[in-house]
């Protein structure tokens, strides 16, 4: 009887780190909200959000259709999105970034 040697596989051990991704929220141009409501609500409820800031984003949502007013991890923006939708925003649904 011939035996063959015993081979054992190497096994990779290597680690793969994945990020969660990260999702966008994105106020829509509509016909009803005013400027001054709009910028307040991006104040109100995007964190670090300044005056200028959502003064811009709301020319930018008026002039362009849309604008993306945070990016980040699903439960915030979810959060986020959900507030401004509360508030009679236009919303866009959650996208990943």
């Amino acid at each position: 009887m011939v035996t063959s040697p015993a081979t054992t596989k190497e096994r990779a051990t290597a680690t793969v780190v994945k990020t969660y991704p990260n999702y966008k929220v994105i106020v829509l141009n509509d016909d009803f909200n005013t400027f001054d409501h709009v910028s307040n609500c991006l104040i109100k409820y995007i964190p670090a959000m300044t005056g200028d800031l959502a003064w811009k984003l709301t020319n930018q949502i008026h002039n362009e259709g849309l604008a993306v007013v945070w990016v980040g991890p699903q439960e915030q923006a979810e959060l986020y999105h959900q507030q401004l939708r509360r508030e009679g925003l236009t919303m866009a649904p959650l996208e990943s970034a």
